[in-house]
């Protein structure tokens, strides 16, 4: 009996055309990380001074309150002074 001859067979042969196909998809993959970690680099470095904006805008915000605080109480003062002369004007 024959052996059977439809059996596949691996042929283990690389051509040239393939092997520069390879090269090219890996090229590719490794293009396309580096760009993708610059850009990620790039993404880190505009949060970082997004972050650092937002600490001094709440800073500015903080002081601003503050102010608002004293000067509210300065008003207070001095309507209370201005409602007790006008009381002792009265009398």
């Amino acid at each position: 009996m024959k052996p059977n001859t439809t059996l596949w067979r691996l042929d283990r042969r690389i051509s040239l055309s393939v092997l520069l196909q390879l090269m090219v998809v890996v090229s590719l993959i490794v293009t396309s990380w580096v760009n993708l970690q610059r850009q990620l680099d790039l993404l880190q470095h505009d949060v970082t001074i997004l972050l650092e904006s937002q600490n001094q805008l709440q800073q500015r915000i903080e002081l601003l309150g503050q102010r608002c605080i004293s000067h509210e109480c300065r008003l207070r003062a001095v309507e209370g002074r201005l409602e007790g002369s006008r009381t002792n004007e009265i009398r």
